[in-house]
């Protein structure tokens, strides 16, 4: 069998990149093995749980489903494309932080992306406009009362 190979141009998180992948290569495996973006985090490998998730060209992915090939030439936003340094973080972050909305981690990349592509598409969501959005990335560890209370304290929504 032949593990024929492709040479893929995409933009990650605003950076020209280029990788030489299989074609089985996951975009989960080109951003965290070929690139070093470990942000995004493997959960269940099955597009079930959304921890992989990231933007591309415009649209939530579950990474894992997507092969790296089918990213050629796309525009691809990770978790790494926000706050980084502890004392300047995104407004999304913070706001995690602050609600608790966060506790070990592996959900967190995934639920920020979803959140972000929310408040981009609807800038004032209802809760239940939060839950639809959001019912795709799975908690084990919050429930999910912090994680929305997290989002409308983003917009300043009153959860009362």
């Amino acid at each position: 069998m032949s593990n024929k190979t492709y040479t893929i141009p995409l933009t990650v998180n605003g950076e020209s990149k280029s990788v030489t992948i299989e074609a089985r290569t996951t975009l989960l495996s080109v951003l965290r093995d070929h690139l070093e973006l470990t942000g995004t985090k493997e959960g269940c490998s099955n597009g079930n749980c959304g921890a992989c998730t990231v933007n591309m060209d415009g649209y939530t992915v579950d990474s894992c489903c997507v092969l790296g090939v089918e990213a050629e030439n796309s525009r691809i936003e990770t978790i790494e494309n926000f706050g980084t340094d502890p004392d300047k973080l995104h407004p999304i972050q913070e706001s995690f932080i602050r609600n608790g909305g966060l506790q070990c981690g592996i959900c967190t990349p995934g639920l920020i992306i979803s959140t972000q592509h929310l408040l981009r598409n609807i800038s004032e969501p209802t809760e239940q406009e939060i839950r639809l959005w959001l019912a795709g990335n799975l908690c084990r560890c919050t429930g999910y009362d912090k994680i929305i209370l997290s989002v409308q304290d983003i917009i300043g929504l009153d959860p009362g």
